[in-house]
């Protein structure tokens, strides 16, 4: 076994000897998992925001504000494609799915069509229905049911259901429940897209390549053959309607209207996400079993450090959170990554003290909410001690820090922490330092703002008994010298030891007391020295026959 290799050996068996328990966050929260001392500290720093698949939104800020425009932004993203015309004028956008009862409404008279095709007016305001289509038109007294499915259309001002909509709004009814979907322009849906995934402020060609990819994307996934197109939401993409919209993005929208992305004769798939981490990610790698897509490759995005988000963290996750996210029979003591051509993590291994378990870089994503699945695992360990530190010698704490920067060895003194030691990991991220502290002292590693828990190096003092010279006394000298602590000497008796004789220390450190030496096994302990010391213990004197 190699030298690097025992040291981990010796730190992971420290571990398990101490144990781990940290507590589990709430979901999206970043919290201060309660650790105890010895527990080790995973923290995880990454680069990006999204999956990394397509355009990144800030990467293309970077590029415009370098004179580049729209035209040349989606190409450097989505290679090899050409600008062409979208192949329909409108979509249809679920609202709402399975609802008992459905209320729409507007500021101004309004109309509804029913399966026969005949209008009816109604009057301005609220409209609240259940799934017998019960509406009370303009001029009747009473509701009466209409033949769906209905389809509400707008007057002077718009539909609301919720919030103000362009377009018409289909209500039909299935099962019992009440569904609404938006039947709206192509362009109309994407004056609520394209506010609703960039700031409206951001530079003009930014927002007309964010207006062309999302038609294209919206286009190009689609359902076909069913009741509606799109979702409102990050199933499809985000539509708010007319409170999103702003002047600026609409105007985006209209200089680009009708263009879509083409790869040869078929539609582009324009995935986009928020930020890229200076590297976009092939489709392949991001979603196991996705086919090689010559579109969507990784490209480099030498323009997304603008971004707030193009490196983060260091998160620290509590190792029990980590070890159920993986599966990890035992304490988790270490993990370990393997990285795809993206930089994106394929798989996090986590190594238990029963044994490994292992997630797709993906999914810990998802559990864990990291930004991004290009993300590095980092460990901060520093085990307890398993025996006392001895007074006047050396003793070397040994711990993992392996992924992280700025590491730091530091110890609690009178006017608190202070840095003591820079430790110097080695390429597993093992590290040894050396300690001489005359008290009993607290310790803990620290990179950055992630610190492990305290462990306590208990200090014992330096206690030898001298060879036996006279047969009626034993004696022996205690560094630090701390006059009128007890001694016991003890001898060994079988598996135990038991005492024999008591005395205590006098000027100089030294001590005796008359005792009838037999042959066998001595020592002398002195159990309660204070001075912030702990038991101490003699090597065993061996007094031959």
């Amino acid at each position: 076994m190699s030298r690097g290799l025992a040291l981990i050996a010796g730190v992971l068996a420290a571990l398990l000897v101490v144990g781990l328990a940290l507590a589990r966050p709430q979901r999206g929260r970043q919290e201060t998992p309660a650790m105890r001392a010895g527990d080790p500290v995973f923290v995880i720093t990454g680069r990006g925001w999204g999956h990394g698949v397509g355009m990144s939104q800030w990467g293309a800020h970077g590029l415009a504000r370098r004179g580049y425009d729209y035209r040349r932004i989606l190409g450097h993203y989505y290679r090899g494609t050409t600008i062409g015309g979208a192949p329909v004028a409108k979509v249809r956008v679920l609202l709402a799915g399975s609802k008992p009862s459905l209320t729409i409404s507007s500021e101004a008279p309004f109309r509804v069509r029913d399966a026969t095709g005949k209008t009816r007016a109604l009057d301005a305001g609220k409209h609240v229905f259940g799934p017998g289509l019960k509406l009370k038109a303009k001029g009747m007294k009473k509701s009466k049911a209409l033949e769906g499915p209905l389809v509400f259309l707008p007057g002077n001002e718009p539909l609301r259901f919720g919030r103000p909509y362009r377009g018409a709004i289909q209500v039909d009814v299935t099962g019992r429940r009440l569904r609404a979907i938006n039947v709206v322009g192509l362009e109309q849906y994407l004056y609520g897209v394209v506010p609703a995934e960039v700031p409206d402020h951001w530079p003009a060609e930014v927002l007309k390549a964010q207006a062309v990819a999302a038609r294209s994307y919206a286009l190009a996934t689609k359902k076909t053959g069913g009741a509606f197109d799109l979702f409102p939401d990050v199933r499809s993409q985000v539509y708010r309607g007319i409170d999103e919209e702003e002047e600026s993005t609409n105007a985006a929208v209209d200089e680009t209207a009708g263009e879509v992305l083409m790869h040869g004769t078929r539609l582009v798939i324009a995935y986009f996400h928020s930020t890229s981490g200076g590297r976009t990610a092939s489709v392949a790698d991001v979603w196991p079993g996705s086919k090689p897509t010559p579109y969507l490759v990784a490209v480099d995005d030498p323009y997304d450090s603008i971004s707030p988000h193009h490196t983060w963290g260091p998160i620290a996750v509590p190792a029990a959170r980590l070890r159920r996210v993986l599966k990890v029979p035992g304490r988790l003591l270490d993990v370990r990554t393997t990285v795809n051509a993206s930089s994106r993590v394929d798989t996090v291994i986590g190594m238990g003290s029963r044994g490994e378990g292992s997630a797709r870089g993906g999914d810990l994503r998802r559990e864990l909410d990291l930004r991004s699945s290009w993300f590095r695992v980092g460990v901060l360990a520093l085990p307890t001690p398993t025996k006392p530190h001895v007074f006047g010698t050396t003793t070397r704490l040994a711990g993992i820090a392996r992924g992280l920067e700025r590491v730091a060895l530091e110890h609690r003194g009178p006017s608190g922490w202070r840095g003591v030691a820079t430790p110097k990991p080695a390429r597993d991220g093992t590290f040894a330092v050396a300690v001489r502290p005359t008290a009993t002292a607290e310790y803990r590693v620290a990179a950055g703002a992630v610190r492990t828990a305290a462990i306590r190096l208990g200090v014992a003092p330096q206690v030898r008994l001298n060879p036996a010279v006279d047969l009626m006394e034993l004696n022996g000298v205690v560094k630090p010298g701390i006059v009128g602590a007890a001694v016991e000497l003890q001898r060994l008796a079988g598996q135990s030891w038991r005492t024999v004789a008591k005395t205590t220390i006098v000027e100089g450190g030294t001590f005796s007391a008359r005792v009838d030496v037999q042959p066998g096994s001595y020592r002398a302990v002195v159990a309660s020295p204070g001075r912030g010391l702990v038991a101490g213990t003699s090597p065993a004197l061996v007094v031959a026959p």
